[in-house]
């Protein structure tokens, strides 16, 4: 174990800044669940799958994201600041593109898209009203989460939830008088949570656009920088970033085919997930927070050539990673009961949304450490295939067709089905450690010239 003061001072920083970080920005997605859970059961399940189409986007601009972390974090190792701005520039360049298509799909079908997801017309027609609006902020929220990801990697988080805390307390505000109506306001359920967010998102980039002009003293990145790039990062860019990208690619499209898979047993299972999911999100945003602050210091120190430094974080990293999923799993088995009291649902999806949560309870451990592992020390350490590797094995060669047999051959009741759904989890704890024990992860991505 490190016994150096200053490495745990920088690295809970780290952690608390990028946890409240995530708990803001997952606290906007609760806001709206637990008022159109209050409004009706079917706004909630139309939510939820729209949703999903919000969290494939999510994970793809992630994946971008993380190219620029790992390479700017060991520039930033290096004390050479110089081609940052060039990276930041071909990482909107991706991820902006990636946003575009997607906005083009759902606006053009957003009825076929839902379609894939459910076959409830009921939930089908609530999505359609909250998708046609929400798609709107996918190019918005894209760039501003670009924009901040690249700014972690040298260090600078306080802007990120700075931008979420005003996120949060708008929507909150929105949502109170455009889906219930209150305050004179005219009663748009559904269609009031998705507006709500759409100016939320706005004043997110706002905020974003005036900290870099005015507060931003590192990089000085202007319009200028990020237009006028040198392209031969893109090849840089798409060495690192391609696999991460692939990697949250098939996770999100995964994503959404569990949640088909569940939305094919009925609204209530649509409900249950997603108020399992979203109540793990919530209290797992320390596990994230850790695991984006390991790729930070992972990758500083890769940069500073530090190797023997970088054992000694590995082994401490690892006992942080464990502690913290057992006491978020302990957290998420105690508020599973009174979380749902607050919810206008029936009893059917209250009893799935309970059990839902306690396998949350068990696998929460597993993903603790196995994907702080995995996409903290060894992405960070600039090794961003293996993951893409491990998840195409592990989604669609067992999960997505266990789980599928469970549900539509054997008909297994719901929470078996998640449980398998949940179960990679766990059993990618054994490839993780065994990778992480070859220590052939390690690698430098910056230019040996620079």
């Amino acid at each position: 174990m490190i016994r150096d003061k200053s490495f745990y001072k920088f690295f809970v920083i780290l952690v608390i800044s990028l946890a409240f970080q995530n708990l803001l920005v997952y606290g906007v997605n609760l806001a709206d669940n637990l008022m159109l859970g209050a409004y009706s059961e079917k706004a909630l399940s139309g939510s939820a799958l729209c949703n999903q189409i919000q969290f494939l986007l999510q994970m793809l601009v992630v994946g971008a994201g993380e190219g620029a972390v790992v390479l700017g974090s060991q520039y930033w190792g290096k004390k050479d600041l110089k081609p940052i701005p060039h990276i930041i520039g071909v990482t909107l360049r991706f991820g902006v593109g990636i946003a575009a298509i997607l906005f083009v799909i759902v606006f053009v079908a957003p009825t076929q898209v839902l379609g894939i997801l459910t076959n409830d017309q009921i939930v089908i027609a609530e999505g359609v009203k909250y998708l046609r609006i929400i798609c709107f902020t996918y190019i918005i929220f894209t760039t501003t989460n670009i924009l901040t990801a690249s700014l972690r990697a040298v260090g600078i988080v306080a802007i990120g939830y700075l931008v979420s805390a005003a996120t949060l307390c708008i929507n909150i505000c929105l949502n109170t008088c455009l889906i219930f109506g209150n305050f004179g306001f005219p009663e748009l359920g559904i269609e009031g949570a998705a507006y709500a967010t759409l100016v939320s998102r706005c004043v997110e980039l706002l905020i974003v656009i005036f900290y870099l002009k005015y507060r931003e003293h590192q990089l000085n990145l202007t319009l200028k920088k990020l237009l006028f790039i040198d392209t031969s990062y893109v090849k840089d860019y798409i060495r690192v970033s391609l696999p991460v990208l692939l990697n949250q690619a098939q996770w999100g499209i995964a994503q959404m085919i569990q949640t088909a898979i569940l939305g094919h047993l009925g609204a209530a299972a649509i409900a249950a997930n997603s108020i399992a999911v979203i109540v793990f999100q919530v209290i797992s945003v320390a596990a994230y927070g850790a695991a984006s602050a390991a790729g930070i210091t992972v990758g500083k120190t890769i940069g500073e050539n530090n190797i023997e430094k970088l054992h000694e974080i590995v082994h401490t990293l690892q006992i942080i990673f464990l502690g913290i999923g057992i006491i978020s799993g302990t957290l998420i088995f105690l508020v599973s009961s009174p979380i749902l009291e607050v919810y206008h649902i029936s009893a059917e999806a209250k009893v799935l949304a309970k059990q839902f949560m306690c396998v949350l309870a068990v696998t929460t451990v597993g993903t603790a450490y196995q994907m702080a592992c995995d996409n903290g020390i060894i992405r960070g350490g600039g090794d961003t295939s293996f993951s893409m590797k491990m998840n195409l094995i592990s989604m669609w060669g067992i999960i997505v067709p266990l789980s599928a047999i469970a549900a539509f051959v054997i008909k297994t009741p719901p929470v078996v089905v998640f449980a398998l759904l949940k179960s990679d989890q766990i059993y990618k704890i054994l490839p993780v450690v065994i990778h992480l024990r070859k220590w052939n992860w390690v690698k430098k991505v910056t230019r040996a010239e620079i």
